[in-house]
């Protein structure tokens, strides 16, 4: 598995100058001291990072000399832009269990067309609790063996059988339906009809 390094460092000047030098603010804690500490993360890599891994990404965190495994638990971002604005990464071992909002993809959607059906999407993340290391940054669903009426819940996601849900067991992500071809309606056939008579 390709190890991820987020490089921190301790935060003591003002927000505004080292936001000018391309750094955001943030906080990390977790660890044996239980202490939360003041960071600041360059913006380009922290960036590449959420493109190319999400928000569930398992980080090797690197502050200085010391390096330890956790992950980012949140993050901040203005409502017009979206631009980062700051983030929360916490320590934990491996084998900790911690509670994540995974993102859901849907594969086969093109087969469900093919059989005249359509997948109707109600969320497109779920939130978990286990293992870090058993927890993946994505969790995958193929619906293309589906039928109309079935509903996509925690039991498709196949995941670890440790791992549980912090959602409701019974929540559905995603359906299935026939799929819905919209058609003319009586009023714009008859403003086309008058359309040629004229």
């Amino acid at each position: 598995m390709e190890q991820i390094v987020l490089n921190v460092e301790h935060r003591t000047n003002k927000t505004k100058k080292f936001r000018e030098e391309g750094f955001v603010p943030g906080v990390i804690y977790g660890g044996k001291s239980g202490k939360s500490e003041s960071i600041k993360i360059q913006e380009a890599p922290l960036k590449k990072i959420l493109s190319s891994h999400g928000m569930s990404a398992k980080l090797w965190i690197k502050n200085g000399d010391e390096k330890k495994f956790g992950f980012i638990k949140e993050i901040q971002r203005t409502p017009v832009t979206n631009k980062i604005v700051h983030v929360d990464v916490q320590f934990v071992s491996k084998n900790q269990d911690v509670k994540l909002k995974i993102p859901v993809v849907f594969k086969g959607e093109e087969a469900l067309r093919g059989k005249q059906l359509q997948l109707v999407v109600n969320k497109l993340e779920a939130e978990v609790i286990g293992k870090l290391d058993l927890v993946p940054e994505v969790i995958h669903v193929d619906v293309s063996e589906k039928a109309a009426g079935d509903n996509i819940t925690f039991k498709d996601f196949n995941l670890d059988e440790s791992i549980k849900t912090h959602d409701n067991i019974d929540e559905v992500y995603a359906s299935i339906s026939n799929l819905v071809v919209e058609e003319e309606s009586e009023e714009t056939e008859e403003n086309a009809e008058a359309n040629t008579e004229e």
